[in-house]
């Protein structure tokens, strides 16, 4: 398998590194609960196509309390009934679909 970033060979991949760890600074002081957030976390893995961030996530919102169910609807939140309208606003942020009433 090959190293998605190389942060040896490319100074952009440091940059961009210090960018997700100030967002995920932004996210963890917010008052998000931790299980809203770590949902938010494992959307974004999933939207990078990163299968580390993914496992990561998910084990992270394990421990964080969240449940398996809601872990593995996250992908359907859209008809999943688990999730509260303000939580499938909150999952929808990272794919960047902004718009009232749509749920990316």
């Amino acid at each position: 398998m090959e190293a998605r970033l190389d942060l040896i060979a490319r100074p952009a991949a440091v940059r961009f590194g210090k960018h997700l760890v100030a967002a995920g600074k932004v996210l963890e002081d917010s008052t998000l609960p931790a299980v809203t957030r770590e949902p938010v976390k494992l959307r974004a893995g999933r939207i990078n196509g990163c299968g580390f961030c993914t496992d990561m996530r998910t084990k992270d919102a394990l421990h964080a309390g969240e449940s398996a169910t809601r872990l593995h609807l996250v992908a359907a939140r859209r008809e999943a009934t688990v999730f509260t309208e303000a939580e499938r606003v909150i999952v929808r942020q990272p794919a960047g679909d902004h718009r009232p009433g749509r749920f990316a």
